[in-house]
């Protein structure tokens, strides 16, 4: 295998599958089983996923909340969506631990890096929820500093587009997808692929970033055996 522990970065947003908003239980079941089939190679795989179906800390603003108070809503709202996965995953036969920024004993252990490794040398899937904990972080810049922390070998975001593309591709047909990149060159180019302090954290770290579909039956597999899927983005190009 290429890739001996990953980081698995997803959307809540994609949870939402056909809907508007919420969580759709298929769309649960499928990015379960994909996750199943990259485990049962013997990868280490650890999970951060948004909250965004649910809640965005952003919006809080708009509808009068303050910005630190509508920051930990959005945390809980990916809480939520972890507990969801974590069913999902334990329904198909995979061990599982839940970790927290913050303390919610009741439905999570309190992140330590030390038991998370262990957890993920034992062979279980380590969901991290309530981002890193503090309010003006994204979900992004969770799964970047997790993934450092636990020296995880690549940070895999799973999207609904199969790269990182030139524009839009929802918006432009003429956009053109790059199979690879260096930091310097989406930084210049002003690619939206992270937050800048998620990809600053990668860029620091020489940790590299894939860009990938996960709704594509296959994907996740193929890419921890070391098939080119997605767009790699690296320190060196």
């Amino acid at each position: 295998m290429k890739y001996k522990r990953i980081l698995l970065k997803l959307s809540g947003e994609a949870l939402m599958g056909d809907n508007s908003y919420g969580i759709d239980p298929q769309r649960l079941d499928q990015y379960a089983q994909e996750i199943k089939r990259a485990h049962d190679l013997g990868i280490e795989i650890a999970i951060v996923i948004g909250g965004g179906n649910i809640f965005r800390g952003v919006q809080a603003e708009k509808v009068g909340i303050d910005r630190v108070q509508g920051d930990y809503m959005g945390m809980l709202a990916t809480v939520i969506n972890a507990m969801a996965l974590q069913s999902a995953l334990e329904k198909n036969n995979m061990y599982t631990r839940l970790m927290s920024g913050f303390k919610i004993e009741s439905v999570c252990e309190p992140f330590i890096r030390r038991r998370a490794v262990r957890h993920l040398e034992k062979g279980r899937i380590v969901i991290f929820g309530a981002g890193i904990g503090n309010p003006y972080f994204t979900t992004d810049s969770t799964a970047s500093l997790r993934a450092i922390e636990i020296e995880a070998d690549v940070v895999l975001k799973g999207t609904r587009v199969d790269g990182v593309y030139t524009a839009d591709p929802e918006k432009d047909p003429k956009a053109t997808r790059y199979n690879t990149l260096s930091f310097q060159e989406a930084y210049e180019k002003n690619l939206n692929i992270m937050d800048m302090t998620a990809f600053t954290l990668c860029q620091e770290n020489n940790l590299p970033i894939i860009v990938f579909d996960m709704n594509k039956t296959g994907n996740l597999e193929k890419l921890v055996k070391g098939e080119e899927v997605g767009t790699l983005i690296t320190a060196k190009n």
